[in-house]
């Protein structure tokens, strides 16, 4: 997979964009840069490609595939970085081993940051509490390691969609840091168009 583009990339959309998202993206794509409305070779050339990602993203098994594909690459090419940074020498070689080289886990997600610096946030600092992200600066920690150390991230992943499934922890770790009012003091401030002020 790594001399063709990513589908997701071309269309725009997240990995894990609902059907109908991936859809609404490709139509608004096709539009955009159809050959009879941006004529040349960089309209053909670009429709060509939103074309094979939606033929490989709209049904169902296709796209079961795909990310089967892409996350077997995804996880070579890690292992291949971790290769390349095991056969350093000298200075950088030290400073890998001391960072903590890292190295992929059984998942294919990363338990410790590659010395590269992908993320730059490093090893966790023990005492975890929560889920534990596995994207990001701060993949392998968990949102109670982050909200202890910058918790603007955690507001910050509150307001992403990537942090919906970690919505209930997020609003938890706020509340009990004071960032955000409980929900039933929220409601009684609330003024809206026809409520009395």
């Amino acid at each position: 997979m790594t001399d063709r583009r990513d589908h997701y990339k071309v269309l725009q959309v997240d990995p894990e964009a609902d059907p109908e998202v991936i859809q609404a993206a490709f139509r608004r794509l096709a539009q955009k840069f159809h050959p009879d409305v941006a004529p040349g070779p960089d309209g053909a050339t670009r429709m060509i490609a939103i074309n094979a990602a939606w033929e490989a993203l709209r049904d169902p098994l296709r796209r079961a595939s795909y990310d089967l594909e892409r996350a077997s690459a995804a996880r070579s090419s890690a292992a291949e970085i971790v290769r390349g940074s095991a056969r350093g020498t000298g200075a950088s070689a030290a400073r890998g081993s001391a960072a903590g080289a890292g190295h992929v886990s059984d998942t294919g997600s990363w338990a410790d940051p590659p010395a590269g610096g992908i993320q730059a946030a490093g090893a966790p600092p023990g005492d975890p509490s929560g889920s534990v992200l596995n994207f990001g600066r701060y993949a392998g920690w968990s949102l109670g390691e982050i909200a202890r150390r910058d918790l603007e991230y955690i507001e910050w992943l509150d307001r992403m969609p990537i942090g919906r499934p970690y919505r209930g922890e997020i609003d938890a770790i706020l509340r009990q840091t004071g960032r955000r009012r409980a929900a039933d003091v929220e409601a009684t401030e609330r003024h809206g168009l026809f409520r009395r002020r």
